[in-house]
């Protein structure tokens, strides 16, 4: 995958502001309450930019709210284009950003077999004790 220019990541970033402005007053729908944007990618002609988000529901109602977010891309595209004031407006698509669930399922991983590995280590006895007691 190429580098982002910075414009691209300026644009993603001012579209990911203006996104969390736009869910939140413009949609007002209590499904997307807890719905955080955790990255933009843009593409270089500045046609398509695909958003990443994360939610704190079940994994069903994150595939609701993620289809309701498409469902209301034209619409959030529209607000878009008037308050970024850019020739080309992208045409958005929302996916689901499961990277958090899966730090946290390593994390989750990690912390257990640190726990196995003090507790089997707390079992055997130290190496200098068993040369002591010869």
């Amino acid at each position: 995958m190429m580098k982002p220019s910075s414009r691209t990541r300026r644009v993603g970033e001012q579209i990911r502001r203006e996104l969390a402005d736009l869910i939140r007053a413009e949609l007002r729908d209590p499904r997307l309450t807890l719905v955080s944007m955790t990255s933009v990618e843009v593409s270089r002609d500045l046609a398509y930019a695909r958003i990443y988000v994360t939610s704190m529901g079940e994994p069903a109602e994150r595939a609701e709210q993620v289809a309701e977010l498409n469902r209301a891309a034209p619409l959030l595209r529209r607000e878009l284009g008037r308050r970024m004031h850019i020739r080309i407006v992208p045409k958005l698509e929302f996916r689901y950003d499961e990277v958090v669930e899966r730090a946290a399922r390593l994390s989750a991983l990690i912390d257990a077999a640190v726990a196995a590995d003090a507790v089997h280590h707390r079992d055997e006895p130290a190496a200098d004790d068993a040369e002591e007691s010869v």
